[in-house]
């Protein structure tokens, strides 16, 4: 698990909006759409008749009203998708518009299937002012195919606005050395769900534990897989995408990259500017930085590669040529091999590792094991902070594990050994999405949609 790919560019014969956090036109300044209703269009019909008219009057101001709304489609459906518009009066306020337009826009993307409007305004416990009518994602509305491909195996999912993940299919537990025979197996398992469920896909996306270099989208460094260097795993992706009769975008990027996307807009980092992510993968260690709510991807895909800071220099070697990185001093094997324990054949390196830590961390072997990667990752994670400042940090995988088994040791390493944590502390918190890749592979699926629901929808 390491590497990155620049959201940027991502897709697959598309063009795609930088994923980013959650963000709205009035209080980013990120610019909405402006794509007009295609002609015979009913959703702005729709949207136009039913929102902001009064009995007796044309439908023209109705009509006015969405037309200068259409600019806030996109950023008023991301607002709903990542929860901060609860109710169409917060939805007016973050998007600064009249309540007639935000009226016009929410009953667009309603019509469109991707929202819902309760039809009664209701009001909670204790609030004061006018009931405001609720506003949620669609439970019946369209999906994205998401992948995630390790080294124990991949797993495909269809997950819907609101990172929710409506169907997957059982995981696969090996991976062939051939990236278009794996994929081929991944969109296959996908396109069975969908048959199964009747919903429409509107993208797919794909996570892999490699750093993705742009604009080409090659795996460079795909070293817990038997794929070759290089691997066009984008292009191969997209390819068995469209060989599975599924015409929509297809997008691929770093597993970790994505697991901080997916977190930074529903899960532990909601609400961070400069987030942080560590996490191990199935084997290795990954990181991710979101800047101001954006991913920070360098200058071709391949910033934050964490699992390769020296944290013991007389350590074990590196797949990457070096000692002592945190690849091989903090991941599941590791932990496994430091407690003692030969990995089993049954499960992933990573869950035998989680559960090795959850039921036997007081005996003594595998305390001090745990003990020694917190030490091991807290030197890293003092490095990281010197170097960019964070104002919050999240960990995944085992190191979710490793916080909640000492948190008072890890939190301690990383003060002790970094300038803004002696000066203040940095907030270390869990991820909370389980499947935080998956979903993370979904936002990219997302994001044209998020960018321009009717160009996307057309």
């Amino acid at each position: 698990m390491s590497g990155k790919a620049d959201p940027r560019n991502v897709g697959e014969g598309t063009t795609s909006g930088t994923p980013s956090g959650p963000r709205s036109g009035a209080s980013s300044g990120i610019p909405g759409t402006s794509s007009g209703t295609p002609s015979g269009s009913t959703a702005g019909s729709t949207a136009g008749s039913t929102a902001g008219s009064t009995p007796g009057s044309s439908g023209t101001s109705s009509r006015t009203r969405l037309d200068r709304g259409r600019g806030a489609l996109g950023p008023a459906l991301e607002l709903v998708h990542t929860g901060r518009a609860p109710t169409r009066a917060v939805l007016t306020a973050e998007l600064g518009v009249t309540r007639a337009t935000a009226g016009a826009v929410a009953a667009e993307l309603e019509a469109l299937g991707l929202i819902r409007v309760d039809a009664r305004p209701g009001a909670a416990a204790g609030s004061q002012g006018r009931p405001s009518h609720r506003l949620t994602v669609a439970d019946d509305g369209p999906v994205v195919l998401a992948a995630q491909v390790h080294a124990d195996g991949f797993r495909a999912a269809l997950v819907g606005l609101g990172g929710r993940i409506v169907a997957t299919a059982p995981g696969c537990e090996t991976v062939d050395a051939d990236p278009a025979k794996v994929l081929r197996s991944v969109v296959e398992a996908g396109t069975d769900l969908l048959r199964e469920t009747g919903r429409r896909c509107v993208g797919a996306g794909l996570a892999v534990p490699s750093a993705v270099a742009e604009p080409d989208g090659l795996a460079l460094n795909p070293l817990h897989l038997a794929w070759p260097a290089g691997a066009a795993v984008r292009r191969i992706f997209a390819e068995r995408v469209r060989e599975a009769g599924l015409a929509v975008p297809a997008f691929t990027s770093n597993d970790v990259n994505l697991a901080a996307l997916a977190e930074h807009r529903h899960g532990a980092g909601r609400g961070a500017r400069d987030l942080l992510c560590v996490a191990t993968g199935h084997r290795g260690v990954g990181g991710a930085l979101v800047l101001d709510g954006r991913l920070h991807t360098g200058s071709s895909g391949l910033a934050l590669e964490v699992g390769h800071l020296t944290v013991n220099p007389e350590g074990r070697p590196c797949h990457c040529g070096s000692r002592g990185c945190l690849d091989v001093e903090a991941d599941p094997l590791a932990f496994l091999t430091a407690a003692g324990r030969d990995p089993g054949p049954v499960g992933s390196l990573l869950r035998q590792s989680e559960e090795l830590l959850r039921h036997h961390y007081a005996e003594p072997a595998v305390r001090t094991a745990a003990e020694t990667l917190i030490d091991r990752l807290g030197l890293g994670l003092a490095g990281l902070v010197n170097i960019f400042n964070p104002d919050r940090i999240i960990l995944g995988g085992l190191h979710r594990g490793l916080l909640d088994a000492d948190p008072d040791r890890l939190r301690a390493v990383v003060a002790d050994r970094s300038l803004w944590g002696q000066s203040g502390g940095v907030p270390i918190l869990a991820c909370t999405l389980d499947h935080n890749s998956l979903v993370g592979a979904a936002e990219l699926a997302w994001q044209p949609v998020l960018d321009d629901p009717l160009t996307a929808l057309a």
